[in-house]
């Protein structure tokens, strides 16, 4: 894969806390344009390896790069300057506001005026109209003008998607975007997930394998820090060593799933 091809790529991330290695030597690769999964047993690294590549933790050695720039010594506000933009953290709605407000804040942030609520009526017009655009888009237009905190939980993921894309993410990353989540919920946030990555690249840590195998155009498999297989889904689930290291939770976590 050229560079162009691979929006974000990593090369020998390791890091390390107090001489234990919680991500060993990965190679990450994302192409352009593609929802990629990053799975793994519990203590596999996958948060680890989030935090490295927002910048809410350094590495130890290694190098990041976002479209062929090295970004490993930023901070999380200039890549999110980039363009990479991670959900179901920074986003996290303000319970007391309406729907809307919550994207007219994310548009605000966008825009460099953030929590200027002095602007005039104009601006806050324009973003008005692209809020209930993108509340279109995540299917919350209904509820506009709803407080936050009496949504549903699945709504409520939803509407942080619908923040994050405020932020006119080039890539997005998604933290466990279904955990949780009821069946009908998992199903309209895959949806949803299926939805908004067009023209756009996800990276997403996700448990739920009927999520991953349904959306995921590659996935990694980390195991203890490190990338243990990698490939479509068809291909990884038969690896034999991604079956003994997990695929007992898979199949626990798959017949759960039905």
């Amino acid at each position: 894969m050229n560079q162009q091809e691979s929006i974000l790529e990593t090369r020998n991330l390791t890091k390390e806390f107090k001489g234990f290695t919680a991500v060993s030597d990965v190679n990450l690769k994302v192409r352009r344009g593609s929802i990629h999964a990053l799975i793994g047993p519990n203590g596999a690294g996958k948060t680890t390896c989030f935090n490295l590549l927002t910048k809410f933790l350094e590495p130890t050695t290694g190098t990041i790069l976002f479209n062929g720039i090295d970004i490993t010594r930023e901070k999380p506000a200039q890549i999110a300057r980039r363009g990479v933009i991670r959900s179901f953290q920074i986003s996290a709605v303000f319970p007391h506001l309406t729907v809307l407000e919550n994207v007219r804040i994310g548009l605000q942030r966008q825009l460099g005026t953030s929590y200027h609520f002095w602007r005039s009526e104009t601006t806050l017009d324009a973003l008005n109209a692209r809020g209930m655009e993108l509340l279109e888009q995540v299917g919350l237009s209904d509820v506009a003008q709803t407080v936050t905190v009496n949504l549903p939980y699945g709504r409520k993921r939803a509407l942080e998607i619908a923040t994050t894309l405020a932020m006119e993410p080039e890539m997005m990353l998604l933290d466990e975007p279904t955990q949780g989540m009821g069946h009908e919920d998992v199903a309209r946030v895959t949806e949803l997930i299926r939805k908004v990555a067009v023209g756009r690249t996800i990276l997403m840590v996700e448990h739920n394998m009927n999520v991953v195998s349904s959306i995921a155009d590659k996935i990694t498999v980390l195991q203890r820090g490190a990338i243990l297989a990698e490939g479509p889904y068809a291909e990884v689930s038969k690896d034999p060593r991604v079956m003994e290291a997990y695929m007992g939770t898979v199949e626990a976590e798959l017949q759960g799933a039905h």
